[in-house]
């Protein structure tokens, strides 16, 4: 017989392998089946992601309440309570002097009541927090600037969108549009992360700008230099080797807000209260900043101004879709060792409805924030001390903190909601008005700086300026061959940032969200013709781990991950296959082999803004835990045992 026809592969499970030509044979018709499934990968099978959200997050509801039983909920719900009230109120009197007073403080403070509350009660992503954001405050007084002139109702058009915008949601939520998110890596939400913290440090410096030039405006820009100096002074002596362990935490998790309100009291210091400065405008308690109701009067408009809406509620949605589920991808990042489920449909599905309220409320529309909310995952992250181990396997006699686990729960997000609330009563709303523009001015520096530093833009940046000589061997960007592989990579960045930049400073700032959107497919379809694979793995990654994106069929990290259209039905695939139960441990969480980027507990990069509970600390105690430290580099496997798999379905 010819040895053609009888060679068989050869091993351990030889019996159970079809000899090579029977193979063939029974892939001949393989390419009709691959057309058919091709076909099937641009079907849409309505509410297909909302039901498996719903199915896989609903038996870990209960425990989402009982595991708040937990210390770490108690500084994450103040921590975040600052953290979102703050910048709200700077946002606030931005849009209080840009849309003649339609916005004011109130309206900002009962948007984020309202997304906190729904999606701390509803969302299969809880540990995401909803407010304003930068990017919508750009939004709404770009609107107002087009439609002012044409005598419409202002807030009536902006109710319209938030109902079309609703609309749109909906669809995008019930036709799985999520599932594209596989295509979004660390490129466009460095991106995106860098515009957002620049436009912080713009609204800065048009606070201070607005002042004039009296003795007003230089005794602002004092205080908003103290204010900014002070906050990361103390944001790094939290991070830092100096103070015993509890000052340095006591520094770090309220550093920030205790700046406030000292530079608050400052200014009526000696002769410093003899400069009038201006003040942050509120109102009268639970109601509106003008003399309206709460229910905007939408139905008022005329048909053509209805449809006139619906343009701005695409360019509206598009923005949502991306900014929000760029914050929860971030919030539930490689780093940290989540073991619940995501669930981006739903939540997108509850974005709409929050959208919709908020326009016929006359509130500007929250969503995701960054960098609120993965700061809230770190915060609510227990770590331990890990020995660092060389190559070779041997002490280096230093020692980094890594996350075991985070308390994955509601209350903290729904705690901080209802502490936002009781900020609208009279006397809390008093205390507001006595916040001057000088120390707003300085909480947007801190904020725009902060974010500038923990920025992936900003660390290539910091390592392509740094000498050869002097670079860490470690450093994960040592790794790429060609140094200008680099260069090209940041200067694609950069150029996407001033694009997004520069067409927010027009009256066409409304169409920015266009070009946020545009840098997915830039990044999927044109990088790879000019940057090796083995390159974009290095300069880039996937925003979540595997168990985060399994939902919408796992991340494509365009580097190793293979053909991004192998990956298009990842979705259905995952649907059969099991999930762990939930009395189960954690899941793998290991960062993909290409990120170059992925935070480790007590890495140099800080996550800027404000200081964050969760962050890597070093102190006396610490260091007598060493004794009993584990000395692995990760937890992942220790995490992995005792896992059991179910049949939840999906």
């Amino acid at each position: 017989m010819d040895s053609t026809t009888t060679t068989t592969a050869r091993g351990p499970d030889a019996g159970h392998v079809l000899p090579v030509t029977e193979q063939q044979t029974l892939q001949t018709p393989e390419p009709a089946a691959t057309k058919e499934k091709g076909r099937s990968r641009w079907r849409i099978h309505p509410m297909r992601g909302m039901i498996n959200d719903i199915r896989q997050r609903a038996p870990y509801y209960l425990s989402d309440w009982t595991d708040a039983w937990d210390y770490r909920v108690v500084p994450a719900t103040v921590y975040m309570y600052f953290a979102n009230i703050l910048p709200a109120l700077a946002f606030s009197l931005d849009m209080f002097q840009n849309t003649a007073s339609n916005y004011g403080v109130n309206e900002v403070l009962l948007s984020s009541v309202l997304g906190s509350v729904v999606f701390s009660l509803l969302a299969a992503q809880p540990l995401v927090i909803v407010g304003v954001t930068g990017p919508i405050t750009v939004f709404n007084y770009t609107v107002y600037d087009i439609m002012h002139p044409t005598g419409v109702d202002y807030l009536g058009f902006m109710g319209w969108i938030g109902i079309w915008s609703l609309i749109l949601h909906w669809i995008l939520a019930v036709t799985n549009s999520c599932n594209w998110l596989r295509w979004v890596t660390r490129f466009p939400c460095d991106i995106f992360g860098f515009y957002v913290a620049c436009i912080y440090l713009q609204k800065g410096v048009e606070v201070l700008e607005r002042l004039g030039h009296g003795p007003d405006f230089y005794l602002s820009i004092v205080v908003a230099l103290l204010v900014f100096i002070v906050a990361y002074v103390c944001s790094a002596l939290g991070t830092s080797s100096l103070f015993r362990h509890g000052v340095r935490v006591f520094l770090k998790d309220y550093g920030t807000p205790l700046t406030i309100v000292f530079f608050t009291g400052f200014v009526h210091f000696g002769r410093l209260q003899e400069v009038h400065l201006q003040k942050l405008p509120t109102g009268i308690a639970f109601e509106p900043t003008t003399s309206r109701s709460w229910l905007v009067r939408f139905w008022e408009l005329s048909v053509g101004d209805v449809f006139i809406a619906l343009p701005f509620a695409v360019l509206l949605t598009i923005l949502f879709w991306f900014d929000h589920n760029v914050s929860s991808l971030i919030a539930q990042g490689s780093e940290f060792p989540l073991r619940k489920p995501a669930g981006f449909h739903w939540d997108l599905f509850l974005l709409g409805l929050t959208t919709g309220v908020a326009g016929i409320l006359g509130l500007p529309f929250p969503n995701g924030l960054i960098p609120q909310a993965p700061f809230h995952t770190e915060s609510l992250c227990v770590t331990r001390p890990v020995k660092q181990l060389d190559e070779k396997g041997n002490d280096k006699g230093d020692f980094t903190f890594e996350a075991t686990h985070v308390v994955e729960q509601r209350v903290s997000n729904l705690a901080q909601g209802l502490l936002t609330l009781g900020t609208m009563t009279g006397p809390l709303l008093v205390v507001l008005h006595l916040i001057p523009h000088g120390v707003l001015a300085g909480l947007f520096f801190i904020m725009g700086f902060q974010a500038l530093e923990a920025n992936g833009i900003t660390a290539k940046v910091m390592y392509l300026a740094r000498d050869r000589n002097l670079t860490p061997a470690a450093a994960p960007l040592r790794a790429v061959a060609r140094r200008a592989a680099v260069w090209w990579f940041v200067a694609v960045e950069l150029l996407g940032f001033a694009a997004t930049f520069a067409i927010t400073q027009t009256v066409a700032a409304v169409g920015f969200p266009v070009f946020i959107l545009a840098l997915i497919p830039i990044r999927a379809l044109l990088l790879p013709r000019f940057f090796s694979r083995e390159e974009l793995a290095l300069l880039d990654a996937p925003t979540a781990s595997d168990f985060t994106m399994e939902g919408i069929g796992g991340a494509w990290g365009g580097g190793g991950g293979g053909d991004p259209k192998l990956r298009i039905d990842r979705a259905e695939q995952v649907q059969r296959e099991p999930r762990e139960s939930q009395g189960g441990g954690g899941r793998d969480l290991s960062p993909a082999a290409g990120s170059a980027f992925r935070r480790r507990r007590g890495s140099s990069t800080r996550d800027g803004v404000f200081a964050s509970p969760g962050s890597p600390r070093k102190s006396q105690e610490d260091m007598a835990e060493l004794g009993r430290m584990p000395s692995g580099q990760s937890t992942t496997t220790r995490r992995s045992a005792g896992r059991r798999p179910s049949t939840t379905q999906r």
